[in-house]
């Protein structure tokens, strides 16, 4: 089983998603251009949150680029107005191929420290 098929069904599995959701995804993955069957490697867009004082991950997310227009949908509209991060902009940036870390911000009150990296 490949590592998008096995990712989907943790989050399945996690409840972070409805197995309907889930289902949705898992025949994107085996349908979209790239797939296992032509022999390309998937680049991921990963979110990771650690705790700053403990140093613990509390979000950590790894999505393959071609399912951002599915994934987009569980982003808050209000993002880009609430903390300057412009979704669409990153979305873009990640389907035309850019690679490395995109966003390193550290929140001192909430104590959290957030990377947001395409590979």
């Amino acid at each position: 089983m490949n590592e998008e098929r096995l990712e989907i069904l943790r989050t399945i599995e996690s409840g972070k998603i409805s197995a309907e959701e889930g289902a949705k995804l898992l025949s994107a993955v085996e349908t979209a251009p790239g797939s296992e069957s032509s022999g390309r490697k998937a680049k991921f867009l990963r979110i990771k949150v650690y705790d700053t004082q403990s140093g613990k991950s509390q979000v950590n997310i790894n999505l393959p680029i071609r399912l951002l227009d599915f994934a987009v949908k569980f982003i808050p509209k209000n993002l880009e107005a609430t903390k300057g991060i412009d979704v669409a902009g990153l979305i873009e940036a990640a389907k035309a191929g850019a690679v490395g870390k995109i966003i390193d911000v550290t929140d001192e009150e909430k104590n959290q420290h957030v990377e947001v990296c395409i590979e």
